[in-house]
């Protein structure tokens, strides 16, 4: 009696064990047929922008979309797709009238090591927007289990922004970014 108590009670809370060991991704496309994923963590929030919003500033390199004003801040916009060597968000065949932004939280970048080497407070809080094709859902996946990309086979843009590839149980196979490596990497552009 009391090992069949034990297994009935094993069997709820083995669920909610696993969970524990995971972490919540946004899952979204950079292109119609491109998944990819970002830790919650690293998030802000998911905004829709009217196209007209996004003030296009010269001389910067083409994924640079321009500015946006966000709660009275300014908030660089990135194409990411773009960044990574995927097309352009605007040559992209489906019509749009709105950008789908992720908001990534600046303060994803910032350590120790930052602060001893003269990188300012005010870089610290710098939110960056990331315009993608479409936002998805979120994802439960156990960090363990993102594995390591191959460097062969990889977009080399691609791999200073990629955490590795998580197989979903239904066998997809979703590129995991990261965004303190985003952040790093444009500040050192």
């Amino acid at each position: 009696m009391v090992s069949e108590l034990r297994s009935s009670f094993n069997s709820l809370t083995s669920p909610k064990a696993s969970r524990l060991s995971q972490q919540q991704f946004l899952r979204f496309h950079l292109e119609p047929d491109t998944e990819a994923m970002i830790p919650v963590s690293q998030l802000s929030e998911v905004l829709t922008i009217a196209l007209g919003q996004i003030v296009p500033i010269p001389h910067l390199p083409p994924w640079v979309l321009g500015v946006y004003n966000w709660r009275g801040e300014i908030l660089w916009m990135v194409d990411l797709g773009h960044l990574l060597g995927l097309t352009p968000w605007h040559q992209q065949s489906t019509r749009r009238s709105h950008y789908r932004t992720i908001i990534l939280n600046g303060e994803v970048g910032y350590n120790e090591k930052q602060k001893k080497s003269g990188f300012k407070s005010q870089d610290r809080n710098q939110m960056l927007g990331l315009v993608v094709s479409q936002v998805e859902d979120i994802e439960w996946c156990n960090p363990d289990d993102i594995q390591s990309p191959p460097t062969a086979s990889v977009n080399a843009k691609l791999i200073p922004f990629l955490r590795g590839f998580w197989v979903k149980p239904n066998g997809d196979i979703i590129s995991t970014l990261d965004g303190q490596s985003i952040v790093a990497n444009l500040k050192s552009q």
